[in-house]
């Protein structure tokens, strides 16, 4: 009797310990789980508003089978830690728990070349092949880059609720961002492999970079001081750099100029919708597309804007976003911006830098060009590339693709300077 209850007492405990084991895998495993912690309110919210909602988080944090549910869990105990005191002043995701392609492939097909929405050419497949995780180009498919884009940092936690992710979760945040794209494909034609370095496809942790600094002040506080003073002294030298690379992967992208690389850089390697507009094959469009981009300068930015093109992210206000929403600001025909996008866009600047076909000859521009400067609209044309004065060293104005200015030749003045 004694072995029959030992044996029965035995089995009640097995009962409690793995069925209340079980009880708390499966409470922790949920999305609520995640909820219950304020500090999470931003990676909640965003995740009920994004299309990975009907699974839950573990999905995709934890690598499939027992064995990484456990040791997760373990590792795990340091967030209640961290929660009981003090929490982070922003959640990043780390380079060690990146979401794997396993988690991923346990859902989607790497067999897909086209995507979705039947523009792009991916080959998911080759990227995978290659060991190129899905979050280098996916990093924001369910929490739209808020880490980066520093918007769940504890001062504004209190701001994230189910519908006010809605506003926050932009398309362009959610979707991969092509920048990315054309950093990577670059960095392959010069031999470099990114994706190899876990710091490439995960945000910069503040903290991280902060404890670094501190167990390494001394040195670090050297090192900063001469990058600071190399980068002073250089600014002018890193950003011509910048803007000349820019514009030389601008004008492979639209096949002005052509290259013996490993990857393809024009936009019909990856677009399959890449028309070019029936306006833009008229024969003098080089010469009069101002007034279009002046009365259409939103569309023109819909493939020119050369913003689309860059890898970085920038910090954005949460207060701001939620006043604004991601609605569509209509667009009211402006000079002065056109002009200004003219000038700041590599895009534009990839061919306002050249002389245009219309100037003709200069001995003979320069006796000529005076009747087609007439009136101000014609004036404003001239000023989207020409300054009127001279440059100013310390101006806040953008730089003007040419270094030619009216008062280079015209140092008397003109005959009626209101105009």
């Amino acid at each position: 009797m004694n072995r029959w209850k030992l044996l029965f007492v035995s089995l009640v405990g097995c009962i409690i310990v793995f069925g209340g084991g079980y009880g708390v895998l499966s409470l922790t495993n949920s999305p609520t789980f995640c909820a219950s912690c304020h500090e999470m309110a931003p990676e909640y919210s965003s995740y009920t508003a994004s299309a990975h909602n009907q699974i839950t988080c573990v999905q995709c944090h934890i690598k499939p089978g027992f064995t990484n549910m456990i040791t997760h869990k373990m590792k795990s105990m340091k967030e209640v830690y961290y929660h009981v005191t003090g929490v982070p002043e922003q959640i990043v995701q780390t380079e060690e728990e990146a979401v794997s392609n396993e988690n991923c492939l346990q859902c989607h097909s790497k067999n897909r070349l086209v995507t979705a929405s039947g523009d792009l050419k991916v080959n998911h497949k080759g990227h995978i092949e290659k060991d190129i995780p899905c979050i280098t180009c996916h990093a924001g498919v369910v929490h739209a880059k808020m880490a980066t884009r520093g918007i769940n940092v504890e001062e504004v936690r209190g701001k994230w609720t189910v519908k006010s992710a809605e506003k926050l979760m932009e398309k362009k945040y959610v979707r991969p961002n092509m920048g990315t794209c054309i950093d990577c494909h670059d960095k392959v034609n010069n031999g470099e492999k990114p994706w190899k370095d876990p710091a490439y496809n995960v945000p910069v942790n503040p903290e991280e970079v902060e404890k670094k600094l501190e167990e390494n002040d001394i040195e670090a506080t050297k090192e900063t001081a001469t990058i600071s003073t190399t980068e002073g002294e250089n600014a002018e030298e890193v950003t011509a750099a910048h803007d000349e690379k820019t514009q030389d992967i601008i004008l492979q992208a639209i096949g002005k100029q052509k290259k013996d690389v490993k990857v393809s850089m024009e936009c019909e390697t990856c677009h399959k919708k890449t028309e070019i507009p029936k306006t833009h094959k008229n024969v003098d469009w080089g010469n009069n597309h101002g007034g279009t981009a002046v009365q259409q300068l939103d569309k023109c930015m819909n493939c020119h804007q050369d913003s689309k093109w860059v890898r970085e992210i920038p910090k954005e206000d949460i207060i701001s976003l939620l006043k604004m929403g991601n609605q569509k600001v209509k667009y009211t025909p402006n000079v002065t911006l056109a002009k200004e996008q003219a000038r700041t866009n590599k895009f534009c600047s990839a061919c306002h830098s050249d002389r245009p076909s219309g100037h003709g000859e200069s001995n003979q521009w320069l006796t000529a060009h005076a009747s087609r400067a007439k009136t101000s609209d014609q004036k404003a044309e001239c000023f989207v590339c020409h300054d009127r004065d001279k440059p100013k060293a310390d101006s806040t104005n953008a730089k003007a693709p040419t270094d030619v200015y009216c008062q280079y030749c015209h140092r008397t003045g003109f005959k009626d300077d209101k105009k």
